[in-house]
């Protein structure tokens, strides 16, 4: 996922009406996972063609990457990278 803008991210140039049907399976998917120790498919269409994933419990942490570059994306409040503070 990329911090910088949404225009350089891997999801650039997709319509946000695609993005948000994106969000909302990939949403549904990480509580269809997260409530019971099933595999879930999730298929979603890139530039070069269809994809189809099935995540596990074991990579619940790939899902909610993925929910995060949507909303990342979408520019979802609260969805962005925290800023950098030192502490001395």
């Amino acid at each position: 996922m990329s911090f910088c803008t949404p225009r350089a991210s891997l999801l650039a140039g997709r319509s946000t009406s695609v993005l948000q049907a994106d969000l909302a399976a990939a949403q549904q998917a990480y509580m269809d996972l997260s409530s019971g120790a099933k595999g879930v498919s999730y298929s979603y269409s890139q530039g070069d063609g269809a994809r189809a994933v099935t995540y596990t419990q074991a990579n619940i942490a790939d899902l909610a990457a993925l929910i995060q570059s949507l909303q990342f994306q979408l520019k979802v409040p609260g969805s962005g990278r925290r800023p950098v503070r030192f502490k001395f």
